[in-house]
């Protein structure tokens, strides 16, 4: 089973349309796919409950008030975390993790607050001695902007305690694409190719990423 975390203490980075779409585009590629809730809020699970049936399934689960436990033969656990965790919540979701994606807005008040957890996070894998492995995506950006070209210069820089540079995945757009997929329970991806090619062709990135060797934890 993978297990792929959506993480950042920073609330409102768009971690809940992150989860619901790479669990959509896995489902939709036939796996068996869980997506866990662990933020009081529920905004998954929201999403789940509008999910139209003829849809391909997606098992939901409401983490944050029930222990989880993970139905056998599941392909692909995706996690959907709240925001300001810290201490031990945040442990506990690290060790779930194969791979962590990090969504950062482009704003100069989220890149400090990134820069702040990504080095509370690569402290706590030290502890934690674990082999989890890191990725950034740069979300909800307006391209051309200052924010966007900060942000892109901030992502290609940031590296681990080792000096091994932190993988920069892709840029995701703020787009009316993601707010209509959201009140639908749908994904981007179950929208016209037409109208999503953009998007799909950024998203991709990400999932060459996620399906290769780079993003599963080290051996110890």
């Amino acid at each position: 089973m993978r297990s792929i975390l959506l993480l950042n203490a920073k609330g409102g980075c768009g971690k809940t349309t992150m989860a619901t779409n790479i669990a959509a585009y896995y489902a939709l590629k036939g796996k068996k796919v869980v997506l866990a809730d662990f933020d009081p809020q529920g905004s998954s699970m929201d999403w789940l409950a509008v999910r139209p049936s003829d849809r391909p399934r997606i098992q939901g689960l409401a983490a944050w008030q029930n222990q989880v436990r993970v139905p056998k033969n599941t392909d692909y656990l995706i996690i959907d975390s709240p925001a300001a965790v810290s201490g031990r919540p945040l442990a506990n979701l690290v060790q779930r993790a194969d791979s962590i994606l990090i969504p950062i807005l482009p704003s100069p008040i989220d890149i400090r607050a990134a820069e702040h957890f990504i080095g509370q996070l690569n402290a706590l894998r030290r502890v934690l001695n674990t082999q989890v492995k890191l990725a950034t995506v740069a979300n909800r950006v307006r391209e051309n902007t200052l924010a966007a070209g900060d942000l892109d210069g901030y992502l290609e820089m940031i590296k681990l305690p080792n000096g091994k540079k932190i993988p920069y995945l892709a840029m995701l757009r703020a787009s009316q694409n993601y707010i209509r997929a959201a009140e639908m329970g749908l994904s981007i991806f179950e929208f016209s190719p037409a109208k999503t090619e953009y998007d799909r062709e950024s998203w991709m990135r990400v999932f060459r990423w996620l399906d290769s060797k780079r993003s599963l934890p080290t051996p110890k």
